[in-house]
């Protein structure tokens, strides 16, 4: 078996289900409302599902690793329109991907010498994928931990020089998984100075970009970053997106990868023998997908409303703020936060994930201890019912 396996972490939600095992049944009647899993619950768009519907005859074709031209295209005309830059190349820029955690996870495979030493910087609190990508390429991650006080932002300016120099991949998250904060322009700014200097590649996990509450003030985005600072080949960049959140259709597995056409090209080759190509099928009810925004603005105005009437209840007892993007809460727990979301899920028979399981111990501290992620995916009368069972229960707690 490949020794790398054995240093793979238990998924947070595996920690989750073993905590669980533990925590006493919660009292008969109240039904169960679980808030741990970033999983879309709204409905897809008919225009999608019509789509897919449509192109069934798409399963007697072999699939091409490169993508359908027609869906490549269409990509590309959405980051022009989405992000107010030139449209990237379709034939050199852009890649279509099995979702973004398929290519977040291939990609460290693509860019990393198992035999240099290197390093894969993540963010921490983080998405796992980052962490057994770097593991399973013969790396070692590195965690730079977020802080409260830079708005869960990290502190990339207390990272040593030796770190850096050592760096082969960096990954990061904006809006961010769980805190749901923006990266600025100033801050793009200086990993693309560090880039340069130190010769890594910036992966942007942007899956989240397309959940957020004012239709005028949309989260920037890696490429825009660039295009922004005359970065307009995209060096050393690469971005991930995905239809799953955007659009509702996590179980269609469609996303892009695009950014730097020579980290493109040599990630085309990878895909060529790794066998990750989109389905004829998929691809055409992803056209669908990515060309229509009313069901986006639509998906938002769900969220919104659920923010509208979750915040409000759970900021006094939890102290939690609207994020910038993304539907999570990150919430602080009254003590240890593995024990509190058993407790709670006890009382309340409302499961949340534990932030500490989100996160590792590193520079001495786990910034997820103390915190937990509530997803506010469910429908809105279940997350209001379960802020109010949280309240009630913290009033239990005084």
């Amino acid at each position: 078996m490949n020794p790398r396996l054995n240093e793979l972490h238990p998924y947070p939600f595996a920690k989750l289900r073993q905590l669980m095992a533990s925590a006493e049944r919660p009292p008969e009647g109240l039904t169960p409302i679980n808030l741990s899993i970033g999983e879309p619950k709204h409905a897809a768009a008919p225009l999608v599902v019509e789509a897919m519907r449509g192109a069934m005859g798409g399963l007697s074709v072999y699939p091409p690793t490169k993508g359908d031209p027609v869906l490549r295209r269409a990509i590309s005309e959405w980051i022009a329109r989405r992000y107010g830059i030139a449209a990237p190349d379709p034939e050199t820029q852009v890649l279509p991907a099995l979702g973004s955690r398929e290519a977040l996870f291939a990609f460290a495979q693509t860019v990393i010498d198992p035999t240099a030493d290197s390093l894969v910087m993540c963010p921490n609190p983080f998405y796992q994928i980052y962490e057994g990508a770097a593991l399973l390429a013969g790396a070692r991650p590195y965690f730079v931990n977020a802080r409260a006080d830079l708005g869960f932002g990290l502190d990339w300016a207390g990272v040593p020089a030796e770190v850096w120099r050592k760096v082969r991949l960096l990954y990061v998250c904006s809006p961010g998984n769980p805190a749901g904060n923006v990266m600025p322009l100033e801050e793009w700014r200086r990993l693309f100075e560090l880039a340069d200097e130190y010769g890594f590649v910036i992966a942007s996990d942007e899956c989240y970009s397309e959940i957020y509450f004012d239709e005028a003030d949309k989260p920037l985005g890696g490429m825009q970053a660039a295009s922004l600072l005359g970065r307009a080949d995209y060096r050393g960049l690469v971005c991930f997106s995905s239809l799953s959140k955007r659009s509702n259709v996590p179980g269609m597995r469609s996303g892009f990868v695009a950014g730097d056409a020579g980290l493109i090209q040599q990630f085309l080759l990878y895909r060529t023998y790794h066998g990750s190509a989109l389905s004829p099928v998929v691809s055409q009810a992803s056209v669908a997908a990515w060309g229509d925004e009313a069901h986006v603005v639509e998906n938002r105005r769900l969220y919104r409303e659920k923010f509208e009437a979750v915040v409000p209840l759970l900021a006094p007892a939890l102290g939690v703020q609207w994020p910038q993007a993304s539907f999570y809460l990150w919430a602080e727990t009254p003590g240890p936060d593995p024990e509190f979301a058993r407790d709670l899920y006890a009382h309340t028979a409302v499961t949340v994930l534990p932030g500490s399981f989100l996160a590792r111990d590193a520079q001495g501290a786990n910034p997820g201890a103390g915190r937990m992620r509530i997803a506010l995916v469910a429908p809105k009368d279940q997350c209001v019912e379960a802020a109010q069972r949280i309240v009630d229960y913290m009033k239990t707690r005084a």
